[in-house]
């Protein structure tokens, strides 16, 4: 709201206690107070709050509606990204079940290091890989496996880790992988392979997208097939 509103973040800090700051001046506050209401303003669903368009005063079974209604998406804007950074540990916690039990050892490689030159049989974790040639940047990758025999490039298996909730999710998400995969054939040439290890609700929609981008994904329940991805 702060930086949006070009206001000030020690009216805002006052305001989430409650209160208004006593020193600042009206006209100053009502300045400030302004900037915000404008910003919320463009922000207002109004199918929503169908009253604001008319000036009327909201009655209370519509101020409570919309209140419930706000209230129950602030849950899933908080819950949404907690689930998934819990579901993606899971995820991950049962791909390094799956390759400890045959023979992996999870060992970091370092960003700064040819990512061809990763020790055959080792793997990781949330490990940057380094894409870009003018202006090099580190991209994460949520697993990075090199097989016992590593391929004739040497490059490793590049894992995403993805799960939702429901189908709408996917929809907005799918083009994050699309752009990775192109950031890493720019840097590795076609060699270089992004899979996805999916648990949830992905349609055939977000599969044949992913299928068009060059993508390959892994069921979580078929998780043997990762073998068949070459790990």
């Amino acid at each position: 709201m702060v930086g949006l509103s070009h206001g000030s973040k020690s009216l805002l800090d006052t305001m989430e206690k409650g209160k208004l700051p006593p020193r600042m001046k009206g006209d100053v506050l009502d300045t400030h107070l302004a900037k915000m209401c404008a910003v919320l303003t463009d922000l207002l669903d109004l199918d929503l709050f169908h009253w604001y368009p008319t000036g009327e005063p909201a009655e209370p079974r519509q101020r409570e509606l919309a209140a419930t209604v706000v209230a129950d998406r602030l849950c899933g804007a908080i819950a949404d990204p907690i689930v998934r950074n819990a579901q993606e540990r899971r995820q991950l916690a049962l791909i390094e079940e799956w390759l400890l039990a045959r023979g992996y050892t999870k060992k970091t490689h370092s960003a700064s290091l040819p990512l061809n030159t990763m020790q055959p049989g080792t793997f990781s974790f949330r490990q940057n890989v380094v894409v870009g040639s003018d202006l090099p940047v580190n991209i994460p990758v949520d697993a990075v496996i090199q097989p016992h025999t590593p391929h004739s490039h040497k490059l490793p298996i590049l894992i995403e880790a993805k799960s939702a909730g429901d189908f709408t999710n996917t929809n907005k998400r799918r083009k994050e992988e699309a752009t990775k995969i192109h950031q890493l054939q720019l840097k590795y040439g076609n060699e270089i392979s992004l899979t996805l290890f999916l648990c949830g609700y992905f349609n055939t929609g977000y599969l044949g997208y992913s299928a068009a981008e060059g993508l390959d994904w892994v069921w979580e329940h078929r998780i043997d097939d990762l073998e068949a991805a070459g790990a």
